[in-house]
Formats: structure tokens, sequence, C-alpha cells
């Protein structure tokens, strides 16, 4: 009788990656990115276990929004008091803080739940081309080849 492979936190090898968002389109970006996070491009992935991997986003603030994303699509929070309701577009929250959109973005596509929130603290973003993980030795990952 054959059993269904499940992955457990002891045999879970994570690796450290490094993606270049120059001139990606968000969604794309974040599509392939949540994949890793997941765990999904391993052979070894298990639904309700975290074996992904970290992954290092540089250049944010140079993340593609096609078509009048920039303008029409809106981001909304409530501070909680009376007419606290704030929003900001795509293209303003990009110019203030660009780490947040891609960040918006990517956790949007990870499960909710105790889970989503352990995935999502495996990314670190960053606005321009320095990072601070140096000592993890990133590998490079080429993101058009994953889309």
């Amino acid at each position: 009788m054959r059993t269904t492979y499940m992955a457990k936190e002891s045999d879970i090898e994570r690796k450290w990656h490094v993606v270049d968002a120059t001139d990606i389109p968000l969604g794309r970006l974040s599509a392939a990115v949540a994949k890793i996070l997941r765990g999904k491009h391993k052979p070894t992935y298990t639904p309700h276990v975290d074996t992904g991997d970290y992954v290092i986003i540089l250049n944010a603030s140079n993340v593609k929004l096609t078509g009048k994303k920039a303008s029409d699509k809106i981001y909304s929070r409530h501070t909680g008091y009376p007419g606290g309701l704030k929003q900001i577009s795509a293209g303003e929250l990009r110019e203030r803080k660009p780490e947040r959109l891609v960040e918006l973005s990517i956790k949007g596509m990870l499960p909710s739940g105790p889970l989503g929130r352990k995935q999502a603290k495996k990314l670190f973003v960053y606005a321009d081309g320095e990072h601070k993980q140096q000592a993890q030795q990133p590998q490079e990952l080429d993101i058009k080849n994953l889309i």
C-alpha cells in the first residue's frame, strides 16, 4: 500500500532567492513570488506545511503597472475613527512606499490565516537595488522563466 508524502519541518531545505523587479508587471511578479514562498515549485510541496523559500525583491520602485492601474486602482484602509477612511492610488503608493505596494500584492496571493502569515515573513522587499541579506548568499532568480 502506498502512502501520500507529507513534508515535515525537519525535512525542509530552504533557499534564498533574489528577484529584480525592474520593468516586470506587478501581478506577474506577485504570482511567481507567491508560488516560491508557498513552496509550489518543489516536489515536496505539502499544502498545510510551509515548504517555501525566502525571497528578496529589489528595485520595487521600478515595478511596472500596466493599463490605467496607476490612477484607477485604489488601496483603502480605515483608522478606526469616525470618518477615518484613507485611500491611495497604486501610482501614488508606488511613489511613497513602493515596498508596501509589492508586499500587499504578494500577501493577497498567499493563504489567509497562520500559515499565510508565516509564509509572508519570508519576503523581504527593498525599493532600491541593495539588500541586507548578503550573509545568506542568495541566488539570482530569473522571474521571466517562472511566468
